[in-house]
């Protein structure tokens, strides 16, 4: 049995689904299902069945995915090992970032990296979704919480405050008693739907979006009031704070890598670059005036 045809089976039998797989490892659709049945061919038996919620493993497929679980494993601890004996600052680096904070705030520093280690090959990811590190869907990943994963290494750069925000003509109306307040249903993540369900417990919203950039630019259209981290509602011109921000909506904004990497040269000089950029403009994570101003 080739390694390559484990790994396939691996991401499938992680994500359940050929379309899954093949997206995880991006391939075609069709590459995924022809090598799961050959290596089915090839073994002499089922790896995996179909059932009325869609595909599980077999006997055989549970073996094997645990078998391939401990060869990726140990493949990748010695990956990051013999990565952390060069001294070269080289190699390719895979960084996951939430996509408002990557295409802003963020970019500038990934720039100034790039310059600066030109031989590091940077590959910026977006999702808002939990990202393995211990697969290595990613070397590093930036990300928004209090509670980082045990199994990782984390440093908290720097605090994300948030707040209610909404148009200034908006805001205006509301205060002079010409308009009402309309929350924006928001599904863009667990902690703007949560803050959003409790200020508006009775959940009455005319308009959803599922999308941080998307409530940006409805409440620039007037269409009511959302909460929004402050590094982007500060930015705009035509919005206000129809709410100030609050100390237990507070974020951390943490580097993230697992604890195979430590020693990598790459991941080592590229968290260092950020805690330095990023504490010159924490300011504007905390949605505080600059200190140097």
């Amino acid at each position: 049995m080739q390694w390559d045809d484990a790994r396939i089976f691996l991401a499938f039998a992680r994500e359940g689904s050929f379309s899954a797989a093949a997206k995880r490892l991006d391939v075609q659709h069709s590459t995924i299902s022809r090598r799961v049945h050959a290596l089915e061919e090839q073994i002499g038996t089922p790896l995996i069945e179909r059932s009325p919620n869609g595909f599980v493993l077999t006997a055989a497929g549970e073996d094997l995915m645990n078998s391939a679980l401990k060869v990726e494993k140990e493949l990748l601890s010695f990956e990051a090992a013999s990565g952390g004996q060069s001294q070269d600052a080289s190699g390719e680096l895979k960084v996951t970032a939430i996509n408002n904070m990557a295409s802003t705030l963020l970019m500038p520093l990934f720039a100034r990296f790039n310059q600066v280690y030109p031989n590091i090959e940077l590959r910026i990811e977006v999702t808002n979704d939990s990202v393995r590190l211990a697969q290595r869907d990613a070397d590093v990943a930036l990300r928004q919480t209090n509670t980082p994963g045990e199994t990782l290494i984390g440093t908290r750069l720097a605090t994300v405050a948030s707040a209610v925000y909404g148009s200034t003509d908006y805001c205006a109306a509301v205060e002079s008693g010409k308009g009402k307040v309309n929350w924006i249903g928001v599904d863009c993540c667990d902690f703007h739907r949560n803050w959003t369900r409790q200020a508006c417990p009775d959940g009455a919203h005319a308009f959803y979006v599922d999308e941080t950039s998307l409530t940006l630019a409805a409440i620039k259209e007037g269409l009511g009031v959302g909460y929004l981290p402050c590094f982007l509602g500060d930015a705009e011109p035509g919005l206000t704070r129809f709410r100030e921000p609050e100390p237990q909506h507070n974020l951390g904004l943490w580097f993230l890598y697992h604890r195979d990497l430590r020693n990598t040269k790459r991941v080592t000089l590229f968290r260092e670059h950020m805690k330095q950029e990023i504490q010159t403009i924490s300011h504007l994570f905390a949605g505080k005036p600059n200190p140097g101003a």
